[in-house]
């Protein structure tokens, strides 16, 4: 067992050497959690940037399940551990001052919030699930998902970004030499650097095993020719975790490399102008005789599609992640519009109709929440349903919390519709969940495959 203390501009990892249930750790924990507030409260009285994160933003978020019943049945915190609730909350904290506040303007100037996200790698949330030898969290996939979902509900945009980032920094870390960790992952845990995923091309999108872009073996340098579409982070990340085509036809022939910023050869399109993730940019990778080094190639020729697809498993567990943070951020709006809008002489709470929309709402995110933490959990334990059990989670989730953010866009009418009410920049954030990592189209097809497959 890991606890993570962070100071400014570093942290310390401790490990612990006794049972996670044994009285020392359930009297070291709380004693760990008051010492990071009461590093926090000294690192504000010095000027430093870095908060304390336990307690603010809690009552913010959580207050009304304190104070209301109803909020109670889609409480996040529900089934987890001690140490699981207080790095959510941790998360919620930051994600309520940090990210909030910033949401509209960063969705409307096209900002990329990089301070903020080096904010957030301060607290371990640069490489969450990489191994903590090179300066990751060490987390599991489900403490990864309580993560993401809690910082969702401050900016959907800018948080499925930080999961593409924190799921190549895992690749690198799971498939890389010990140099190749050595030499990519510290600074993509701190986000000192950025990574972005290399899959999809323009005429190969759910077909991805069809990519085109070629790396041709000169010596020890591979020379890539070819171009990527629609990638996050495409210019402005630093590491680009790249598919390309070393081989013949088909799955096998693919292979994984790991392309530097300013290599000679790399080049970006225009930044798309995109319905919703705005805080993060998305261009064209291009690669025009791009020499890159054969010690950048991540495990052997044709482990490429195996590593893309491995990596996308937990991406679809992450970008599920961000939805249900949404979701739940859309329930609670939509609820405290209903119990404070009048129409006809009362408040929109006691329209049935309303109300029964509003439990389908709350079902709906909590069966979906529930769906996602059991495929967390399968693909932590690496079990033989795992691959299904991801592709479920993704399809119902992005598709269930779409709806959950669009019927309360609908229920706050006219006004759900402005850009003064964040409610529609979370439908405009999620809707292109149901499209990447895989389209959910694509996830019925992996699931029924998974279905037929010994009939």
């Amino acid at each position: 067992m890991y606890i993570k203390l962070h100071y400014p501009f570093h942290c310390v990892f401790f490990k612990l050497h006794y049972p996670a249930n044994s009285l020392y750790i359930r009297n070291f924990i709380p004693q760990t959690i008051w010492a990071v507030k009461f590093i926090g409260v000294m690192a504000l009285a010095s000027g430093v940037t870095l908060r304390s994160y336990i307690g603010k933003s809690f009552r913010l978020i959580f207050n009304r399940i304190q104070k209301r019943g109803v909020a109670s049945c889609i409480d996040p915190s529900v089934g987890l551990s001690d140490e699981q609730k207080e790095f959510q909350k941790v998360a919620f904290e930051f994600a309520a001052n940090e990210m909030a506040p910033h949401m509209a303007e960063w969705d409307e100037k096209e900002i990329f919030p990089v301070e903020t996200m080096r904010k957030a790698a301060q607290l371990g949330f640069g490489g969450i699930y990489v191994q903590p030898d090179v300066g990751g969290s060490g987390l599991s996939r489900l403490d990864t998902s309580i993560i993401f979902e809690a910082l969702s509900t401050g900016c959907t945009s800018t948080t499925a970004y930080m999961s593409i980032h924190n799921m190549c920094t895992w690749m690198i870390d799971t498939f890389g030499n010990l140099d190749q960790r050595q030499r990519f992952c510290p600074d993509l845990c701190t986000m000192n650097k950025f990574a972005s995923y290399c899959l999809t091309e323009p005429g190969d999108g759910s077909d991805a095993a069809s990519l085109l872009t070629s790396a041709k073996l000169e010596g020890d340098h591979y020379i890539l020719n070819g171009s990527k579409a629609f990638i996050s982070g495409g210019g402005d990340s630093d590491v680009y975790v790249v598919m390309c085509r070393t081989g013949g036809k088909g799955a096998k022939g693919i292979s994984c490399l790991v392309v530097e910023k300013g290599t000679p050869g790399l080049s970006f399109g225009k930044k798309e102008k995109k319905v919703g993730w705005n805080s993060q940019p998305t261009r064209a990778v291009i690669f025009e005789d791009c020499a890159v080094r054969v010690t950048n190639r991540l495990g052997q020729e044709g482990q490429g599609f195996n590593i893309a697809m491995k990596g996308l498993n937990g991406g679809r567990i992450n970008i599920a992640s961000c939805s249900l943070g949404a979701a739940h951020a859309c329930v609670q709006l939509a609820r405290d519009h209903l119990t404070v809008r009048k129409q006809f002489g009362e408040t929109l709470s006691n329209n049935q109709f309303l109300q029964f929309q509003l439990a389908e709402m709350a079902t709906r995110l909590v069966a979906s929440r529930l769906l996602v933490r059991q495929a967390a959990g399968a693909l932590q334990e690496d079990r033989d349903d795992a691959v299904p059990l991801c592709s479920m989670a993704k399809l119902f989730a992005t598709d269930e919390c779409f709806t959950i953010c669009n019927q309360a866009l609908q229920m706050f009418g006219g006004y759900g519709y402005l850009k003064d009410y964040p409610v529609q920049q979370f439908v405009r954030d999620i809707r292109v969940h149901q499209i990447l990592e895989g389209t959910n189209e694509v996830m019925r097809m992996i699931i029924s495959r998974n279905l037929l497959k010994d009939s």
